[in-house]
This record gives C-alpha cells, structure tokens and sequence, in this order.
C-alpha cells in the first residue's frame, strides 16, 4: 500500500514540476500583449479602462503584484506620452525574453517582433498570413511614444469612441504591404479605418487588428 501511495506522489510530482517554471517566468513578466480586446473597438474606457485590462489579464496569469499600464498616448488639453506611463525598464516577457532594457531602447533598438510580443499567457498572437491577423496594436502614439499634436483623431477620442475616428496602430509582428519604415513599425504603422468611422470592433479587424495593447510594468 505505501509503495502505491509513493507511485501516485510521484507520478502527481512528474506532471506538476514541469509547469513550475514557466509559472515562474510569468510572475517576472513585466510585458506583455493582451491576449483579447475589450470588444468596444477604440472605446477602451479612456487610460483607467485600458489599464484595468492590463492589470486584470496580468492578474489572471499570476502578475499581478505590479503596477501595470497600457502603452497609449493621448492627445489635446493634457495630453499624455505613452512613453511617460510605463516606468523604465528593463521588460521581458512571459517566456523571459528581454526586449528593450529601457524608454530609449524601446523607441530605437527594441527586440518586439512575433516571436517575443507574446501575450501574457506566454502565445503567439497572429501576424500578417495568419487567419485571422491580428496585428495591429493600438498606440495612439508617434514613432518616439509621444502624442500626435493637431486636430486629427488618432485616438478614437482619447480611447472613449467607438464610432467615428481613428487610431493609430503599430505592428507587433513588424511586417506590412511594403518594405518602408511605418509598415515595420511595432507603435506607429498606421491609421484605422472602415465603414463604421474608424473606431468600430469591425473597422479594426478590417485592417488586421483586434483592438489588442501592448502592457507594461511600470514598476
């Protein structure tokens, strides 16, 4: 009967001990792309909304004991730089790779690609040839993480629109119709699109995204 007893212990031990690490890796993740929108299109509830996504998805993989925040810029009176809002690095994702060590490193020599924005549950999310492609990112950001000036929407108003608009968006995977540096950009590709005024659910998959973000520990 003992010997049974150490059978079953050690058979529970062997399929238990290889999930450690990787339940390991997640608490250190300090980045991640959200596995799923909100569902609202560009209308993520302003920055507060945004990043109680971040935080909820982030809870749910088992990192939650940080502060977490979406990478999104807003625009007007007040506006704010995404990259003022995410802390300072370094930030890894859920499988521990490193992909910028800091705000400046992130802007110009990052290692974002399909292989290392993985979601926090450690996946893939679909790129460009994938059906259906999913990435595009919303940012609302230039290049640099700071916010557009002027009159035009670029953040489906200030991320409360889910109508009329526009968003701009990057690309996780860094690939796109040409070879020029805005269809490689990870934060700052394009604007959205479609019939429903720019900001539908509907008009950001028109274009390859699902109104994913990219969220970081800022601490």
């Amino acid at each position: 009967m003992r010997n049974g007893l150490i059978s079953i212990a050690a058979f529970a031990a062997a399929i238990i001990l290889p999930t450690l690490p990787a339940a390991a890796q997640q608490t250190d993740m300090t980045f991640f792309v959200t596995s799923n929108g909100l569902g609202k299109g560009g209308d993520l509830g302003g920055l507060d909304g945004a990043d109680k996504h971040c935080q909820s998805l982030a809870q749910a993989a088992g990192a939650g004991g940080k502060t977490w925040r979406a990478y999104l810029s807003t625009q007007g009176a007040g506006a704010v730089n995404a990259r003022d809002r995410i802390g300072k690095g370094p930030w890894q994702n859920a499988k521990g790779v490193v992909i910028a060590k800091d705000v400046a490193e992130l802007h110009n020599n990052n290692n974002i690609n399909k292989q290392t924005a993985l979601t926090e549950k450690g996946e893939v999310v679909n790129g460009r040839g994938d059906q259906p492609n999913r990435h595009d990112i919303l940012t609302g950001s230039e290049p640099d993480g700071v916010a557009f000036t002027g009159s035009n929407d670029r953040t489906c108003g200030n991320w409360t629109k889910s109508g009329d608009g526009s968003a701009m968006v990057g690309h996780h995977d860094r690939m796109g119709f040409d070879e020029q540096p805005p269809a490689k950009s990870w934060n700052s590709s394009h604007s959205s699109r479609g019939p429903g005024g720019g900001c539908s659910q509907a008009d950001l998959r028109s274009t390859g995204g699902d109104g994913l973000l990219y969220c970081f520990a800022a601490n």
